[in-house]
C-alpha cells in the first residue's frame, strides 16, 4: 500500500524561486550534517544564500568534509541552541537575513525565540504552518493548514491561520485561490463542531476582501473532486478545486498531509507563517526533495513579503 514514488521537488515552485535573487537564510544552529546538506544544496540551486549559526569549529569542519568553502562572512558562532536562535533572530533585525531555516534545533526552542515580545519577530499575526503538497507528473499543488502548530484552532486563530495561507497563495501568483474549510459534512450540525466553526468562519470573513474564495463546510472528497462536489450538488465557488485545505485540528492536517507522503509519495514543503519573515520548518524524516523545496517556497514568499513593504 506504500507508494514507491520518490518524492521530487516541483520543477515549477523551483523555477520560480530560481528566477529570483537567492534569500539570505539564518541556518540556525547549523553544526549539523543534515542541516548543512540541506542549506548547501539550496545554495547551489540558487535559492538561497546561507548564513551558518552556531558552534563555527563544528560547522567549518563538517563544511570541509563537503568541499564547501565558506566566507568568513557566512558563519555566525553561536553557543548551544538558545544562542543560535538568538543570534539568527539579530541577523533579521540587522535586515542582514529574511529568511530562518530550522537547523539542529528543538522547534519548541525556536518558536519560543520568535515569539519573544522584547527580541522575537512578532508581526500582530498568530504564527500557522503551511504544507505545500505536490506529487510527481501533476502541476497542481494542495496546501494543508495548519498541520503542525495550532493544535485546536478557535474562530480567531483561525481567521489568522486564513490569512496567513492566503498572502502565500498571493506570493505564489494565485491571485484568488480556492480555499476549503474541511469538515466531514456539508451540512452544518452541533453534533459535528467543526462543521458548526467552519460556517463561523465562512460568516465572519468577506472573499472579496481577503482576496480568496473560500467555501465549507465541506469533505474532503467535496473539496478535492470536481466529480465528487458535482454528484453531492456542492455549488459553492471553488468546490472540488481548493488550493487549500484549512483543518479543523492538527490531527486531522497531520493525518491528510502524512497520508499523501507516505501512500501517494507526495513532497511536502513546510513553512511557517506570520512572522516578520518566513521561517523554513523541516523535520530529520524530510527527503533532500522536500527540503529544497522548503527554501524554495521560503524564499518566493520572503521575497513577496519584501516587495510588500
Amino acid at each position: 500500500m506504500l507508494s514507491d514514488q520518490s518524492p521530487v521537488c516541483p520543477a515549477a515552485l523551483l523555477s520560480k524561486a530560481q528566477g529570483l535573487p537567492p534569500m539570505a537564510t539564518a541556518v540556525i544552529n547549523a553544526g549539523n550534517q543534515l542541516a548543512m546538506e540541506s542549506s548547501r544544496q539550496a545554495e547551489l540551486e540558487g535559492v538561497i544564500s546561507p548564513i551558518l549559526v552556531g558552534d563555527e569549529d563544528q560547522i567549518r569542519s563538517i563544511a570541509a568534509n563537503m568541499d564547501w568553502a565558506l566566507a568568513d562572512n557566512q558563519v555566525v558562532a553561536a553557543d548551544g541552541e538558545q544562542a543560535a536562535a538568538e543570534a539568527a533572530l539579530a541577523l533579521v533585525h540587522a535586515q542582514r537575513a529574511q529568511m530562518l531555516m530550522k537547523g539542529h534545533i528543538h522547534s519548541d526552542t525556536l518558536l519560543r525565540a520568535v515569539l519573544d515580545k522584547h527580541k522575537g519577530l512578532r508581526t500582530g499575526a498568530r504564527l500557522s504552518h503551511v504544507f505545500y503538497m505536490t506529487v510527481a507528473n501533476s502541476d497542481k499543488a494542495l496546501c494543508i493548514t495548519d498541520a503542525v502548530i495550532n493544535i485546536a484552532p478557535d474562530l480567531t486563530t483561525q481567521q489568522h491561520i486564513l490569512r496567513n495561507c492566503i498572502h502565500l497563495m498571493h506570493a505564489l501568483a494565485i491571485e484568488k485561490p480556492n480555499i476549503a474549510l474541511l469538515s466531514a459534512t456539508e451540512t452544518p450540525t452541533p453534533a459535528m463542531p467543526s462543521s458548526m466553526l467552519a460556517k463561523e468562519l465562512l460568516a465572519s470573513v468577506s472573499d472579496e476582501q481577503l482576496g480568496a474564495q473560500i467555501f465549507g463546510p465541506v469533505a474532503l472528497d467535496g473539496a478535492i473532486s470536481p466529480a465528487a462536489a458535482s454528484i453531492k450538488g456542492i455549488e459553492a465557488g471553488g468546490a472540488g478545486e481548493a488550493d487549500v485545505i484549512l483543518v479543523p485540528n492538527i490531527e486531522t492536517g497531520n493525518a491528510i498531509f502524512k497520508q499523501m507522503v507516505y501512500f501517494s509519495g507526495a513532497t511536502a514543503a513546510g513553512l511557517i507563517l506570520g512572522a516578520k519573515v518566513p521561517i523554513i520548518l523541516t523535520s530529520r524524516a524530510d527527503p533532500p526533495a522536500a527540503r529544497l523545496a522548503s527554501a524554495a517556497l521560503g524564499s518566493i514568499y520572503a521575497h513577496w513579503l519584501k516587495q510588500q513593504g
